[in-house]
């Protein structure tokens, strides 16, 4: 069984960055997902899907793999880029020269 180790980015739907410090260790899907019928739930016929470990270092989820003899596909983290501005970047006399057009 293959298993994938990463590191969750954040979610577009929270401004937070809550659960995404720990590193996952969850296996790749065998059967595709598909919609049922009667409720338009989304179904799988493999229950390993089901799981999904998390560990505090990628060390540790790579050594969990290796103790239990599955092959594993480590996936980079995600780093945030910051551009750090204050409020008065919105009235700056460079804005207008960046965006062509003044928009205020």
């Amino acid at each position: 069984m293959t298993v994938r180790i990463y590191r969750p980015s954040k979610s577009a739907m929270q401004s937070g960055r809550a659960k995404t410090r720990r590193w996952v260790l969850e296996p790749e899907l065998e059967t595709a997902r598909r919609p049922e019928p009667l409720m338009g739930w989304v179904s799988s016929g493999d229950t390993k899907n089901q799981i999904r470990l998390t560990f505090e270092t990628k060390e540790e989820a790579v050594a969990y793999a290796k103790k239990h003899g599955l092959d594993y596909i480590v996936q980079g983290e995600h780093n945030r880029k910051l551009k750090p501005k204050g409020y008065a970047d919105n009235f700056a006399a460079e804005r207008f020269a960046t965006w062509g057009t003044w928009t205020h």
